[in-house]
């Protein structure tokens, strides 16, 4: 299982509309298998997910380590997680989330909440944020070896610098 992956796609998943089964084939776009499982049943299962998984990531950029470990604890009670050894790949030996029931919902939770626990025990709840470019209010994980990312996307970091140029100069001219 590679974590990382696991938790930045559960911040993905925060940001994917979620209202139409094709916005769940297209969040699912490199897992044909899934794409092809998915129903509007999944959709409703998620956009739940969404709602409940919200509050931790806003808790972990505001450094609140108490609110992501209660958010995290209080999701992975309520949707247990089964763990599997995985040598599928004749490479190394991995961890795969068995669904239990074998929805696709309820293998994206499994995979979004073992990842997301695992990342903040390992990295740190500080790795969890929030794009700071407004009004973009994007979730991401933060996997930069110095803990220095700040937004979501490249687009967002380069709208934010765009206007804080502007800002810099319109000072400028006024003073």
């Amino acid at each position: 299982m590679d974590f990382i992956r696991y938790a930045e796609a559960a911040a993905s998943l925060l940001n994917a509309d979620l209202s139409e089964v094709d916005g769940l084939v297209a969040y699912l776009d490199d897992r044909p298998r899934l794409q092809e499982r998915a129903i509007d049943r999944d959709c409703m299962v998620l956009r739940k997910l969404q709602r409940e998984l919200r509050p931790v990531f806003d808790a972990g950029e505001a450094g609140d380590l108490g609110g992501v470990v209660r958010g995290l604890n209080g999701l992975l009670s309520r949707h247990p997680i089964t763990p599997q050894i995985s040598d599928h790949d004749g490479q190394h030996l991995h961890l795969h989330v068995a669904a239990g029931s074998g929805s696709v919902a309820e293998q994206v939770v499994g995979e979004s909440l073992l990842g997301l626990a695992t990342l903040i025990c390992d990295l740190g709840a500080d790795r969890l944020g929030v794009c700071s470019s407004a009004p973009c209010t994007n979730a991401f994980v933060d996997a930069s070896p110095n803990r220095s990312r700040r937004y979501c996307s490249e687009r967002c970091s380069s709208r934010a610098n765009v206007a804080a140029y502007r800002a810099r100069r319109r000072a400028s001219a006024t003073a």
